[in-house]
């Protein structure tokens, strides 16, 4: 387990981190070989990497 913004994320199940924008824009980020630099700034995460291997973080103010 990794610490991300005062979550713990099972990183062997994430594929990618999606960015959410605050224009409606998203872009996904491939994690795959990046594990031990993964981290997050301020916002808010919402996990579904046990359904679909994907972490979606909204950054503060588009939260």
């Amino acid at each position: 387990m990794h610490k991300v913004s005062s979550s713990n994320i099972d990183l062997s199940k994430v594929r990618a981190v999606v960015y959410h924008l605050p224009d409606g824009d998203s872009f996904a980020v491939p994690i795959e070989n990046f594990e031990q630099f993964f981290e997050l700034g301020l916002g808010k995460v919402c996990d579904t990497s046990e359904v679909d291997g994907f972490v979606h973080f909204f950054p503060r103010g588009n939260a």
